[in-house]
């Protein structure tokens, strides 16, 4: 993407002044250094955050709590109650909305406010709405009205994207349990409350550090591990560590098999299969993949299959070339283990630059990066980000930027507020939020969204903007605005194609195991399972007295989905090869891509959005070439760049 920008850059034609930048760039540039552009201009008139009036104070969360406490139980009554005159899946989008508007707000404000008293009052409308929702999911009358509607049709006409997004709100309901007797009702609540309780448990403990007595670790390693006492402290993999010893030594220390974490997990599987089973699935799989992209675990391991097949040879390549590499550095012949591949893989990439991230980072200001997302969108879509000043009281903290999405005909599509540097008591963690989803509302008029990107970035300096690491887009030098050089960009494009079969199979790997483990009861240890998939979905065998899966935390959040990452990839490839690798920036292929794609959001099953929009079926050889061919294309491009360095 960097060398297919690169033509819209721009020399500057005299100052090298940062004053030469975009009022995009100059916005994420100088963010925080003045108060200009934020909330402290005294001449703005004062809102309360995101413009919702109530919210001046902290104490308006209890008349947003109230709101929706009403307006739900107005539209239940409207929803089951005999006069009804419109569909019911409109009550039940504008119950959702009531609901999910206040709470996704609040659950922000409570995350990232910096005053506790907004903190506290978002956290308490969260419990309360939480309430509403639990209510909600257990409502009979609510569940045999939609029910009824799904079964039989509802009293006004509907359309195919009614129809859909109704048996979607029925499918929600019957996860809870809720068309079950009373009995079974009651043990699906039980379950769910003690999976949560399970799985948060295991997160915890799939991040403790490992202590181990000092000597049991050869002295000449010793120093790259954290001492506490007697003891070495062992809290992570030391994947970056260039001697073999101490990397191997923290691979079997930190996955040294644990009771208590198998025991969680063991009862986390077994009772997500258990709450399937209630529910009426054959596995805790079928549950989660129902309605999805793929929607059945049948065609997940097929497309998992397929990749395995295909990558065996060419991961293999990539593990030969790391085991030469691992002998010519150690001047042994000991083979390539698991935890070598991350630190050669490293070190490839590292050479591929030829040079350090000093020369690289100054041409990834932020303001140069938001620049070239910019011209990607102005490109594809016609829409472009315009930075707009915050009312007073509208933003939680003056470095945060607001952003209008607008498109050159259709004006205002939505908003988006970029809370992008650290501060103090800020949650570490790159995330984003909706704060109010985008629908059609009755009048047929259209509720734009709102939503947040929170990032943990450094604060800009009155010297210089904050500088990113050569992984985003566009590249400018913050001080003469001029590109990054052609020889640059094709070392750093290299570097980031490096070895892509194995970090692919990596991936299979891991995602096999999150099906087997939530493909039926668990018997025995989840070890030997994961010993199993290892050998055969890896590439490198699994090593003894390790157990690498009590360490994996995506299987409480991403049970049975871990392989949606591969089927996003996928689809992004297929439809990258199909659309926009011959023009990146086709205006024709993008807006065909914004209306037949991702303008239907829920309304239209996902599987049939692929399948229509690409002209081929949503099969599960289909999304494996697409990925085959997007390593191949890697490698190619890598050797091609191998070969002009020669």
């Amino acid at each position: 993407m960097l060398r297919i920008l690169r033509e819209y850059v721009k020399k500057p034609k005299g100052s090298r002044s940062v004053s030469t930048w975009s009022p995009l760039a100059k916005a994420f540039n100088t963010s925080g250094l003045t108060e200009a552009l934020s909330v402290n201009n005294l001449s703005r008139k004062t809102s309360g955050l995101f413009g919702v009036p109530e919210l001046t104070t902290a104490e308006g969360f209890t008349e947003l709590k109230s709101q929706a406490i009403n307006d739900s139980d107005r539209l239940i009554e409207e929803a089951v109650g005999h006069g009804r005159t419109r569909k019911m899946v409109q009550i039940f989008d504008d119950l959702s909305d009531s609901l999910c508007r206040v709470a996704d707000l609040a659950e922000f404000i409570r995350m990232a406010h910096p005053d506790q008293k907004y903190a506290l009052a978002a956290e308490d409308t969260c419990l309360a709405v939480s309430g509403i929702v639990e209510k909600l999911n257990t409502h009979r009358e609510l569940y045999t009205s939609l029910s009824k509607v799904v079964a039989s049709g509802d009293i006004v006409p509907t359309s195919e994207i009614d129809n859909h997004v109704s048996k979607l709100f029925l499918f929600d309901f019957e996860q809870c349990g809720i068309h079950l007797p009373e009995n079974l009702r009651r043990q699906v609540v039980r379950i769910n409350d003690k999976i949560l309780q399970v799985g948060q448990k295991f997160m915890a403990g799939a991040v403790t550090p490992r202590s181990v007595d000092c000597e049991l670790l050869p002295e000449h390693i010793r120093q790259y591990f954290m001492k506490e006492g007697d003891n070495i402290l062992v809290y992570g993999l030391f994947t970056d560590s260039a001697n073999a010893l101490a990397r191997e030594a923290a691979y079997k220390i930190f996955l040294y098999p644990d009771e208590r974490q198998e025991s969680l997990l063991q009862e986390l599987l077994n009772s997500r299969h258990q709450l399937a089973e209630i529910c009426g699935f054959p596995t805790y799989a079928h549950r989660a993949i129902k309605g999805s992209t793929v929607e059945t675990p049948e065609v997940v391991r097929e497309f998992l299959d397929i990749l395995n097949l295909e990558l065996k040879t060419r991961a293999a390549n990539d593990f030969d070339t790391m085991r030469d590499m691992k002998i010519k550095e150690t001047g042994t012949q000991l083979p390539l283990m698991p935890w070598d591949t991350t630190y050669f893989t490293t070190k490839v990439k590292k050479t591929w630059l030829g040079t350090s991230n000093n020369e690289f980072t100054p041409y990834f200001s932020l303001g140069a990066c938001m620049d070239g997302l910019n011209i990607l969108t102005q490109s594809l879509y016609g829409v472009r980000l315009e930075p707009e000043p915050a009312d007073a009281g509208e933003v939680w903290a003056p470095s945060v930027q607001k952003l209008a999405v607008v498109h050159e005909s259709e004006g205002t599509l939505g908003h988006i507020y970029c809370d992008f540097f650290e501060r103090a008591g800020k949650a570490n963690q790159d995330c984003h939020f909706t704060i109010r989803g985008g629908r059609m509302l009755a009048d047929g008029s259209y509720q734009n969204p709102v939503v947040v990107l929170m990032l943990s970035l450094p604060s800009p300096r009155w010297n210089n903007p904050c500088l990113l690491s050569p992984s985003a887009l566009f590249a400018k030098h913050y001080q003469t605005q001029e590109p990054l050089p052609d020889d640059m960009i094709e070392k750093l494009c290299a570097s980031k194609n490096v070895f892509p079969a194995s970090e692919l199979q990596v991936q299979v790997f891991y995602s096999m195991l999150d099906q087997t483990y939530h493909s039926n009861k668990i018997q025995g240890s989840t070890t030997k399972i994961l010993e199993e998939i290892q050998n055969k979905y890896y590439g490198l065998p699994y090593v003894e007295n390790t157990a690498w899966q009590l360490r994996f935390s995506h299987l409480v959040g991403y049970g049975a989905k871990y392989y949606s990452y591969l089927i996003s990839r996928a689809v992004a490839s297929w439809i990258w090869q199909t659309y926009f690798q011959k023009d990146p920036l086709s205006r024709s292929a993008g807006e065909k891509y914004r209306r037949e794609c991702l303008a239907h959001g829920g309304g239209k099953p996902a599987s049939k959005v692929v399948s229509d929009f690409l002209n081929k079926e949503a099969s599960a050889g289909n999304f494996a070439n697409a990925l085959v061919n997007e390593i191949d294309e890697k490698d190619q491009h890598v050797q091609s760049i191998m070969a002009l360095n020669k």
